[in-house]
């Protein structure tokens, strides 16, 4: 008896895998099995090592329980096997910034009405579909009992939702500028304020606290440093770190005042001048500190609306193909280049890396834009892959995430290519594992694309 050898993309959608007997049609079946041996691959464990060849790797019960090179261990003999030759694997995504559950993606409205359990669940396939094990939602949660209700929740073909409840800002309007989302987070004009804002996310077991150091242009009032240095050091007393949302006007100098109140990492660069090197300076102090870039460059060129017709509605590739116009006539943009040199400072620096898309009105595809930015400014394929597996990890906390590791969750993904060579090689996506088992790709398609016109 022999165990039949399956390619990645033939086990799409398989919920429990069998190892098939096939020596002859009277032998009877062997009992399905929870281990299933991949080989074949190049493997980018996400730990920053040279790539391995040859790799195999051993799941069981959703986790990695082995993983070397060809040779070096026989299969267990009950175990489904998983042909990847010429396939390359990655960890499974995480994005550290995002907002979602506001907008429906197949109609393109935004909206507080749109903030359901089913439409979350479908922005959380849809980051499955891309790759993505795990989304932070950052401080804008509409409904925030249904959001801590599904941060609980394991659904299968979809990513894990983190969510750092209701942010603060100085008032619940001095948050974001969408209207459709004003009035979410927390109001803290005193320290008292902030101190028992922090004390309630405690309370809901919320570990990473978002703030709002912005006044939007002189429009909204802004979070004050007595406050926000109450609010970090109330958190770090509780085992909370904080992150700093920082505006277009005083970036570079709130920056500054939020490092030395100890502030643990920024949801955005710096974005109203160049970093300059008293900032560099404290930024060598403490090199822990991490920033999630959110690049915003526009997210697409031409070449990406053939990839993006799989899963968008008619409509939106229409406004994607004026922005790709746009692109192509005009360039980035002064205010991307801007965030472009900062982030090259930032790794001068030392500074940790993360990825976040800080999507919202556009769900889970735009990672892969993200990664492109990243790389085009600067970063090298394998420190974006790092940045968006192992780094965002160890940012958000998750410990059995971000590198193909024995003990840690069998989330990968399986490309079709290198984005060793080419970081827009990540979208080249023939198979997701999460916790062990196979997204099925097609299915979710159909379902993005159910009654779109």
């Amino acid at each position: 008896m022999r165990t039949q050898f399956l390619p990645s993309g033939l086990l799409a959608g398989v919920v429990s895998l069998v190892v098939v007997a096939c020596a002859s049609v009277d032998e009877p079946p062997v009992a399905a099995t929870d281990a299933t041996w991949f080989e074949g691959a190049r493997l980018i464990d996400g730990g920053g090592g040279p790539p391995v060849e040859g790799a195999v790797f051993l799941v069981e019960d959703g986790v990695f329980a082995w993983v070397g090179r060809a040779g070096e261990r026989e299969a267990p003999p009950d175990a489904a096997r998983v042909d990847l030759s010429g396939k390359t694997v990655i960890p499974a995504l995480i994005d550290a910034h995002q907002h979602i559950g506001l907008t429906n993606v197949k109609d393109g409205s935004h909206s507080p009405d749109n903030y359901t359990r089913a439409n979350l669940v479908e922005h959380l396939e849809r980051s499955a579909y891309h790759g993505v094990a795990a989304t932070m939602s950052l401080g804008l949660e509409f409904d925030e009992a249904l959001a801590f209700e599904l941060r609980e929740a394991v659904l299968p073909g979809a990513a894990r939702f983190l969510t750092s409840g209701r942010g603060i800002a100085a008032t619940p309007m001095a948050g974001p500028q969408q209207p459709y989302r004003l009035g979410i987070p927390r109001g803290a004009r005193t320290e008292a304020e902030g101190r028992a804002a922090v004390e309630e996310l405690h309370g809901h077991g919320v570990d990473l606290v978002k703030i709002w150091v912005d006044d939007r242009g002189g429009t909204v009032p802004k979070l004050e440093p007595p406050v926000y240095q109450a609010i970090i050091d109330e958190a770090h007393a509780r085992g909370m770190r904080v992150t700093a949302h920082l505006g277009t006007t005083s970036g570079l100098a709130d920056a500054k005042a939020l490092l030395r109140a100890g502030v643990d990492g920024f949801a955005h660069t710096v974005r109203d001048r160049d970093i300059d090197d008293e900032y560099m300076t404290l930024v060598r102090e403490r090199p822990e500190v991490w920033t999630v870039p959110n690049l915003p460059g526009s997210p697409v060129t031409h070449d990406d609306l053939s990839w993006l017709g799989q899963t968008l509605p008619p409509f939106e590739i229409e406004n994607l193909r004026r922005e790709a116009d746009r692109l192509a006539a005009e360039g980035p943009g002064a205010f991307f280049e801007l965030q472009c040199r900062n982030l090259a400072r930032n790794r001068e620096a030392g500074m940790t890396i993360g990825m976040g898309t800080d999507s919202g009105v556009s769900v889970a595809w735009t990672t892969h834009t993200e990664l492109r930015d990243m790389a085009g400014c600067g970063l090298d394929a394998m420190e974006v892959i790092e940045a968006a597996t192992r780094v965002n990890a160890e940012i958000l906390g998750l410990d059995d995430l971000g590198t193909v590791a024995p003990g840690r969750q069998a989330s990968f993904v399986v490309l079709d290519a290198d984005p060793l060579d080419d970081i827009t090689n990540t979208r080249r996506i023939d198979g997701v594992y999460l916790r062990g088992e196979p997204v099925d790709r097609e299915a979710l398609r159909t379902k993005f694309m159910d009654g779109v016109r």
